[in-house]
Formats: C-alpha cells, sequence, structure tokens
C-alpha cells in the first residue's frame, strides 16, 4: 500500500515513516503544509493519508481532505494531539478510516491500516 503522511512535526513524521516502513508499505510522500499536502497528494494517488489536523500553514488537515474529495475518492486515517471532539465531528462529514490521538504505537497504526484494505 502507498501511503502519504502530513504531519508538521519533522521528529513525529519521520517515526510515522518508520513505522509505515516496518509494515511493509510504501511512503508515497510527505508534506508539513495542507497546501502542500493538497498539491502532493494529487501527484502520488496513495492508496491511504496519514492525517495530522493542525498544520504549518493556514489549512488544516480536515479542510486538506475536504479539498480533496471533490476532486479524488480518498481514505485518511487522522493522527492528532487535539482530543477536541469538535475536530472529530467535523472530520466526520468528509469520513475517515480511523481517527487516533497521540501518541500511537506501531500496533495501533497496523490496526488502523488494516481497516482502510
Amino acid at each position: 500500500m502507498k501511503i502519504f503522511i502530513v504531519e508538521d512535526d519533522r521528529l513525529l513524521q519521520l517515526m510515522l515513516k518508520k513505522m509505515v516502513e516496518h509494515l511493509g508499505h510504501i511512503i508515497s510522500g510527505t508534506a508539513v503544509e495542507g497546501s502542500e499536502a493538497i498539491k502532493k497528494i494529487k501527484e502520488t494517488s496513495p492508496d491511504l493519508v496519514l492525517m495530522d489536523i493542525q498544520l504549518k500553514d493556514e489549512i488544516n488537515g480536515i479542510q486538506v481532505i475536504e479539498i480533496l474529495k471533490r476532486e479524488i475518492d480518498i481514505k485518511v486515517i487522522y493522527i492528532t494531539g487535539n482530543s477536541d471532539n469538535k475536530f472529530r465531528e467535523k472530520a466526520k462529514k468528509f469520513g475517515f478510516v480511523d481517527y487516533l490521538i497521540k501518541p500511537i504505537s506501531v500496533d495501533i497504526l497496523q490496526e488502523s491500516v488494516t481497516k482502510a484494505v
């Protein structure tokens, strides 16, 4: 499976990359900003996106998925440090495979990725 990672914390992004590779999947790309993510996801056509909600620019992860879903069918797992239910409710409008609260383990990631297949 080709997985794209959108995470604005470079250390967490690296950890997610290692987990995805450990699970035997391919990293199709990474981004730290919403606008960058939209462009790169369209270019790389991943099977799944691991999406942080709070990003480095004015577009958050939920808005990225909202924009992308107008043009392509994309599966997403949100991985966020924010447990506020208002974000989860907004994310539900556009659908998601899973909604995980950081920190996550490789086992939790594997369970979520399995749901996307």
